[in-house]
């Protein structure tokens, strides 16, 4: 039916030429195909390849099929043969020489519009890709469109053997007379004359009863497109039939091309016939595989859908969970960006408070040391003016030979006198009014006491130090310089995310945070100053005194709980240390009580001041102890005169020697105040063998043996630690002691000769100076002496005056 349409043309002009010479042509060509040898499986009609649903592959460099075909193939293939119409590759080429111009000729309208209508129709269609053919291996070739020029020898030189995807007879012949698809009605609509309908019918059932042979046409135009080649089915397979595929035509092509056929051979075995049971058994086989893919399929669906459900569910989780964590990331980014700006702030004002701390203390130094000056030029001035050993030449050193720079000096001397007494003179004035008169000795009093000039210029620096510290942060924000805001803000931190904040180890930084801080606020902070205020009721006290004391229950290993005394071990204690080597006078005895009192208090409140191995408290300690040895090897003078001198009371030798026992006596008291501080050994070593022994004893001996001597003795014992000789056994008192136990004993042995001869109330006098030495002996536990001094004396109130003590 279809090649029946496809000869139901318009009726035009040149139609009825066209198609008598279409019919001419093809008788010719089917009377030189019935002469062929060898007979091919015909392929110019070929199947659509969506519907077979197989790929032929088409051998290019000899343009035959190689692949083998199923029994299902073979089936389905001759079932879908029949459907179709046949046509032999001769007619093929009677269509394609409708576009061959003879050289010279000029092509008409109608050429020109079939040629387009050809191109137009390959482009729609899309049945062919123009494949470029390597020399020797059949590649096949794309001509130029526009190339019709060329001879036809040389035409015929460039054929190529090839398969195409035949298209229906309907198609083709409407490609050659320039009708397209859309004109199939007009076709339809074309009257048909008789001789054309028997022609077709004959062609019909020559194209079914004989078997046609695959013809590769080669081109005989350059401008001939030529299709892509897919393998067919070979029809004479399934009758068993043996096929190659040559290309014929003329006889000039076919003796051209003969080199480049090549016949396939015969299969050696047959294809197997198809029965039902086969196609069912296959059909079997195939649901079976198609089942387990099905099984394995489900199996795969079953675990997405688990895991999908997993994933759900663990979205869901964090979700839940990410609020928290997302407010903890942001909180700590800006506890991050907060930190990094406070220490970019500390770290432009930390050297500006260092400098002001350093300017505070050099004024502190300066005015201490004036003092300590004063105080040696004084006894340097009194000892050459009472000295009458003394060279003055030798006591102003550096002195011309002319006496210009003694009268110079003379001077000097003569002002520090004039101003030493006054000063003595208003302390003296001080102590009537008060009525402290009777009590008081020469040397106890500390001559501390500043000029108006002195007192000016030390408030005036102070005021410009203190000015210039409230400058430092004017140019911050509070929540820089505040210790409640920074506090604030790792509080909030500690209080929402412990976790974090003890990982971060915030505890054991915020000492050191707040260092710079508390130390501008103990700038002007002197404990040697009866008006300096507490350390422990200042703001940064109270402010940080119960930071991590929160309701909660304690962790254990919290840094926080430790957080004030290791501010104190490393802000206090290095301000203490400071005080201690620069500005304490140890000749003070009101500084040395205040030093004291606040290292006691240190020791008492702080664990981490009584540990041993804290360098803090080591440096502190190192600092008392270097600033008592110097005072004592710099600041202790005991001078030597004769009793002669001694014997007039009134005279400025013996006031001058008193007044230097005395502040001997008095150095002993300061320094044994440290007691319970430093240890026994130390103090020991400063005290009795240092001042003791070597200044004090000097004095005794140049004493007046009486009630004179008995009293100071009494001082000096009264200075000594009572705990020194609870814990001791036996009857001798410490080593150290040793010596002052033969003066005292010594004293009594004085006594009692010098009341030999005297009157009764005399002698009576002397044995109850005999009976006071008893009981300073018994007092430091020296009760060896004790027992002596009873028995050479005749003392039967022994036992009375050691339990009396």
């Amino acid at each position: 039916k279809e090649t029946e349409e496809v000869f139901k043309v318009k009726k035009s002009s040149y139609s009825k030429k066209i198609v008598k010479q279409l019919k001419k042509e093809y008788k010719e060509d089917l009377e030189k195909s019935k002469v062929r040898t060898e007979v091919n499986s015909p392929t110019d009609v070929e199947r659509p390849l969506e519907k077979t649903g197989h790929i032929k592959d088409i051998g290019q460099e000899d343009g035959t099929a190689n692949s083998e075909h199923g029994e299902e193939e073979m089936e389905v293939e001759s079932e879908k043969e029949e459907e179709k119409p046949k046509a032999s590759g001769a007619f093929s080429s009677a269509l394609s020489s409708l576009n061959v111009l003879r050289p010279g000729e000029i092509p008409d309208a109608a050429f020109i519009h079939a040629a387009r209508k050809k191109r137009q129709m390959a482009r729609e269609l899309g049945d062919f890709t123009p494949v470029d053919s390597e020399p020797g291996k059949g590649r096949l070739v794309r001509e130029d469109e526009n190339d019709a020029s060329d001879d036809e020898d040389d035409d015929e030189k460039r054929r190529i053997v090839f398969a195409v995807k035949e298209k229906s007879q309907r198609q083709k012949i409407a490609e050659e007379i320039g009708i397209e698809g859309s004109d199939d009605e007009a076709l339809v609509a074309g009257e048909q004359d008789e001789e054309l309908s028997r022609w077709e019918q004959e062609q019909i059932r020559k194209g079914i009863n004989i078997p046609q042979a695959c013809i590769f046409q080669p081109a005989e135009v350059n401008n001939l497109y030529y299709q892509n080649t897919y393998q067919t089915l070979s029809y004479g397979s399934s009758y068993g039939i043996p096929y190659t595929y040559a290309a014929y035509g003329s006889s000039e092509t076919k003796s051209q091309k003969t080199d480049n056929t090549v016949p396939f051979k015969t299969p050696s075995n047959e294809m197997t016939p198809v029965t039902i049971d086969l196609v069912k058994k296959q059909l079997k086989d195939r649901l079976d595989s198609m089942k387990e893919l099905h099984k394995a399929n489900r199996q795969q669906y079953e675990k997405h859908q688990q895991s999908r459900e997993d994933s759900t569910k663990a979205i869901e989780r964090l979700e839940g969970s990410s609020g928290g964590i997302g407010e903890q990331y942001k909180f700590l980014q800006e506890m991050r960006g907060y930190v990094q700006d406070l220490l970019e702030c500390f770290s432009e004002k930390v050297p500006l408070i260092n400098e002001l701390e350093s300017a505070m203390h050099q004024l502190y130094k300066q005015r201490a040391s004036r003092l300590v000056q004063r105080r040696q030029d004084d006894i340097k001035d009194e000892s050459s003016e009472f000295s009458s050993h003394s060279n003055k030449a030798l006591m102003a050193p550096n002195l011309e030979s002319f006496g210009r720079d003694r009268v110079i000096y003379q001077e000097q001397v003569k002002r520090r006198t004039a101003e030493r007494e006054a000063r003595r003179a208003r302390r003296r004035q001080a102590r009537e009014q008060t009525g402290k008169m009777a009590d008081h000795l020469e040397g106890l009093s500390s001559d501390d006491e500043e000029t108006s000039t002195d007192i000016t210029n030390f408030n005036m620096e102070r005021d410009r130090i203190l000015k210039e510290s409230g400058k430092v942060f004017e140019d911050v924000l509070e929540s820089f310089y505040s210790i409640d805001c920074i506090k604030s803000q790792f509080e909030a931190w500690r209080s929402k995310y412990f976790a974090s904040y003890k990982d971060a180890y915030i505890g054991l930084c915020l000492p050191k945070l707040f260092n710079p801080l508390i130390r501008l606020q103990l700038l002007i902070w002197t404990p040697l100053e009866g008006k300096c205020r507490d350390f422990e009721t200042m703001l940064w006290f109270e402010s940080l005194l119960f930071y991590g004391c929160e309701e909660q229950e304690q962790v254990k290993d919290d840094a926080d709980i430790s957080l004030l005394p290791t501010i104190v071990e490393r802000v206090v204690l290095p301000k203490l240390t400071v005080i201690s080597e620069n500005i304490w006078d140890p000749f003070s005895t009101t500084q040395t009580s205040r030093m004291v009192a606040i290292v006691q208090k240190l020791v008492d409140g702080y664990p981490s001041v009584v540990n041993a191995e804290n360098k803090n408290t080591q440096m502190l300690l190192k600092a008392l102890l270097l600033r008592m040895r110097r005072t004592l090897d710099d600041d202790v003078f005991m001078p030597l005169y004769p009793k002669n001198i001694l014997e007039n009371k009134n005279s400025g030798p013996y006031l001058f020697f008193q007044r230097q026992f005395w502040s001997s006596v008095k150095l002993l008291g300061n320094f044994l105040q440290w007691y319970g501080i430093l240890s026994n050994k130390t103090l020991q070593e400063l005290s009795i063998d240092g001042l003791l022994n070597r200044y004090i004893l000097m004095a005794f001996q140049n004493s007046e043996y009486g009630e004179d001597s008995i009293k100071k003795a009494q001082s000096v014992i009264a200075c000594f630690p009572k705990q020194w000789f609870t814990n001791l056994k036996g009857d001798k008192t410490i080593s150290q002691l040793e010596n002052f136990c033969r003066y005292l004993v010594h004293l009594a042995d004085t006594i009692y000769r010098n009341s030999i001869g005297c009157s009764d109330v005399e002698k009576r006098n002397a044995r109850e100076h005999i009976k006071q030495i008893i009981k300073l002996l018994a007092s430091i536990r020296a009760l060896d002496h004790a027992v002596t001094v009873a028995n050479d004396h005749n003392v039967k109130e022994l036992k009375i005056l050691i339990e009396g003590k």
